[in-house]
């Protein structure tokens, strides 16, 4: 908890605050029967009002899961804070299965701390079922919010919650008259409080995590060529890795942190390489006339994922990093690219070609069945929730630019296109920062 709040605090302070392309949240698709649940205003104990709705971005937040149908405020016949207070045969008349109240206690303004008690019932049962205190800086305490709202999750659906992450995305303002202009984005998993980490008007591309989520890596044109940076989110310094002369691309952490797998064409065809981050040493990895390109590691650091067209047509192939054993891991269809392995090391997320539409699916590795996700037809760029539960991409509307995500299982569909209308693509989902 510690890191997380010292992460936040310092990111809020250092980076340039910029609401560029803030993204909105529109649900499109649900389970059937979500669980009826109601978050009930949260009480505030101090001076004047709260700093902000926790219990609105709760309810936001379950809602967006499609698991969950929170009762409306409208409908609420009482606003209990202690478990004292609550009247059970109240939320039974309105279907509520469960109940969740809160208090919230500390400053409201500057960078002074807060503390959020809450607790879970069972209406049906009549009987408390999970509670908790969550505390930090009021700067924070939409991040807290999530952070119950993961608690919530996880009790009832057994899953642990990603609403306490972050996303990374690029935003870009389309020009007809000139060059665009590309901003590198840092906002919550909901798309509240953007920052922009960097812009200008050359493209950026590939953004990556840390897993630490202290550093980011991404590829800029700003030098006219490709290059590779990290980017350190507390401080804001960023380093340029490499500035090689033809591709350099894909930047990806391994998952202790120490290396990076890249993409980079400066000895011929373009291949993976990996880079020690302490000495900048390079060791090359795959040797091939064809595209190697858009590594992604295996949870365990052993192996990684990447695309390669040396079997005529890209697909995704498995590098042993101990052997150097090269084995074809995607054989339906004939094309397969952009593989993003969950955490559970099972399920890879992917684009995937069909009737020459391009789709996000899911390759399991080990029964080798693939199931596509998505009906629209220029889905690009999948990362996935570190909780494995939601694939966010990048897709088309109206001809803009926008970020979809979907369940692994398909049943549940939401959509974050920009509020002002602008174009957003290359998503990359945060790892979890407070466990």
């Amino acid at each position: 908890m510690r890191r997380f709040a010292v992460f936040v605090g310092l990111l809020a302070l250092v980076l340039s605050a910029g609401a560029s392309a803030q993204l909105q949240i529109e649900i499109n698709q649900g389970v059937d029967n979500p669980t009826p649940i109601a978050v009930v205003p949260f009480g505030w104990q101090g001076v004047g009002t709260a700093p902000d709705d926790v219990a609105r971005i709760i309810d936001s937040d379950l809602a967006r899961s499609g698991q969950f149908a929170p009762v409306s405020r409208r409908d609420m016949l009482s606003f209990p804070d202690r478990a004292s207070d609550i009247y059970f045969r109240d939320w039974r008349a309105l279907s509520s299965e469960y109940v969740l109240i809160g208090r919230v206690s500390g400053a409201r303004s500057g960078d002074g701390p807060v503390r959020i008690e809450y607790q879970l019932f069972d209406a049906i049962r009549q009987l408390e079922i999970d509670s908790g205190t969550v505390s930090g800086s009021v700067q924070e305490i939409r991040m807290l919010a999530h952070q119950i709202a993961d608690a919530v999750y996880e009790r009832l659906t057994g899953i642990p919650g990603a609403f306490a992450t972050r996303l990374l995305y690029v935003s870009v303002t389309r020009n007809p008259n000139g060059k665009d202009f590309y901003r590198l984005v840092l906002s919550d998993a909901d798309g509240a409080r953007p920052i922009v980490l960097f812009e200008g008007r050359d493209p950026i591309m590939a953004p990556s995590w840390s897993p630490d989520g202290s550093e980011v890596a991404y590829v800029s044109f700003e030098t006219s060529r490709p290059a590779i940076y990290r980017q350190n989110l507390r401080t804001g310094v960023r380093e340029q890795l490499t500035n090689f002369k033809g591709l350099n691309n894909s930047p990806v952490w391994s998952p202790d942190g120490n290396s990076m797998a890249m993409v980079l064409s400066k000895d011929g065809s373009p291949d993976i390489y990996l880079m020690n981050l302490a000495s900048k040493k390079l060791r090359r990895l795959t040797r091939h006339y064809a595209i190697d390109t858009e590594p992604t590691w295996m949870p365990d650091g052993r192996s990684l994922l990447f695309t390669s067209d040396r079997g005529g047509r890209p697909q995704i192939y498995r590098y042993d990093l101990s052997s150097g054993q090269i084995t074809r891991v995607t054989f339906e269809g004939s094309y397969n690219a952009r593989a993003r392995v969950a955490q559970d090391g099972r399920n890879v997320a992917l684009v995937h070609q069909q009737n020459g539409q391009y789709h996000i699916a899911v390759h399991d590795l080990v029964t080798s069945r693939l199931t596509i996700l998505t009906s629209t037809s220029l889905d690009e760029s999948p990362s996935i929730a570190p909780n494995g539960s939601i694939v966010l991409y990048a897709t088309k509307r109206d001809d803009k630019g926008i970020l979809g995500a979907v369940a692994v299982d398909g049943g549940v569909r939401f959509s974050l296109p920009a509020r002002d209308g602008g174009h957003v693509q290359e998503p990359a989902w945060s790892p979890y920062f407070y466990r």
